[in-house]
């Protein structure tokens, strides 16, 4: 007899994912999605690229906001549908809000320097979640709220951008103008990733948990 082919990893490890996950990976598409529409904007300075990648944002919102529910209906949390969700929000929510920063125009020194304190921030605060919300479930205690602004708070940041947009007002027109600083530029409106990365890792600042 012929011994038994077991079956590809690959095909085992879908096996192990519930109906929610695959919403979490719809919200990692959504994500790598606006990246890649951020990036045809900067070669192609059509806006449909620039409002494409901004409007994958709410998208990814909204695949965020099922996969919760259809987990807590279902029953079906798990590590690795938390890990997916941290890694997929990382991409929907820190990294696509960046990109969407840079391609509307914050690409000085100092801007790029923002963009990337905005990211860690949001990766920190994941990790911070994740480490909470293991230590807390392991105990008999409710977690009654978080520290920080959830990272899908950006999506507020993607709006604005898109508002920009919408009033012609990125590229040299950037609300709130640029300045040089030393060796680099900075413009204004880069401040407002670092005050939502500030506010994603503050440990005063607590959100109720719904």
């Amino acid at each position: 007899m012929q011994p038994a082919v077991p079956a590809p990893r690959h095909f085992s490890m879908l096996r192990g994912f519930h109906l929610a996950d695959f919403f979490t990976l719809g919200n990692a598409a959504c994500g790598v999605g606006a990246v890649f529409f951020a990036m045809l904007y900067m070669k192609s300075a059509l806006p449909f690229h620039f409002f494409a990648a901004a409007a994958l944002a709410p998208a990814a919102f909204v695949f965020d906001v099922l996969d919760g529910r259809i987990a807590r209906a279902r029953h079906q949390h798990s590590a690795l549908g938390r890990e997916l969700d941290s890694l997929s929000d990382v991409i929907s929510f820190g990294v696509a809000p960046a990109a969407l920063g840079f391609a509307a125009g914050l690409n000085g020194g100092w801007d790029a320097a923002a963009l990337i304190y905005f990211v860690c921030c949001g990766v920190s605060r994941l990790a911070r979640y994740n480490v909470t919300a293991e230590t807390l479930s392991a105990g008999t205690d409710k977690v009654k709220y978080f520290e920080g602004t959830p990272i899908p708070t950006s999506v507020v940041i993607t709006g604005l951008l898109a508002l920009a947009a919408w009033r012609g007002a990125i590229g040299d027109a950037l609300w709130g103008g640029a300045y040089a600083i030393g060796p680099w530029q900075l413009h204004l409106m880069s401040l407002v990733f670092v005050l939502s990365g500030s506010l994603m890792i503050s440990k005063t600042l607590h959100i109720p948990k719904l």
